[in-house]
């Protein structure tokens, strides 16, 4: 196959997939963010592995010490994976040696400053 042939194939491939494995590789476990504490938190979160990732769609109005963690049915603290990156786009997060993140049903964005919730993402 030559290589204009495979791009072409390539091309018409990725445009028939599905809008969701494009942004998380259909391979973690999504959430959408909800807001909380009177702040504006949207966009997929995905846990993939050993990663927390923010997808593309991810915006934050901003806030001081936002952390990024995760939760069963509440935040847990063990699991803070630093400072968030970026108030929007795509972001990766390592998550924290010994922690089993199958057992996590939320990634949550907490300040960590005033001990309060900015966003939630329930995981599918």
């Amino acid at each position: 196959m030559n290589r204009r042939k495979f791009l072409t194939f390539t091309a018409v491939g990725l445009a028939t997939l599905p809008a969701t494995s494009l942004l998380a590789g259909g391979h973690g476990r999504l959430g959408k963010f909800k807001g909380a504490s009177n702040h504006i938190t949207t966009g997929t979160a995905e846990v993939a592995g050993n990663k927390v990732n923010l997808l593309g769609d991810f915006t934050f109005d901003g806030a001081p010490d936002p952390k990024v963690a995760l939760g069963k049915d509440g935040y847990d603290k063990d699991t803070l994976m630093g400072l968030l990156k970026s108030n929007n786009g795509a972001s990766s997060y390592e998550i924290p040696a010994g922690i089993d993140a199958s057992e996590y049903n939320e990634v949550w964005i907490w300040c960590e400053k005033f001990n309060v919730p900015l966003g939630v993402a329930k995981l599918n």
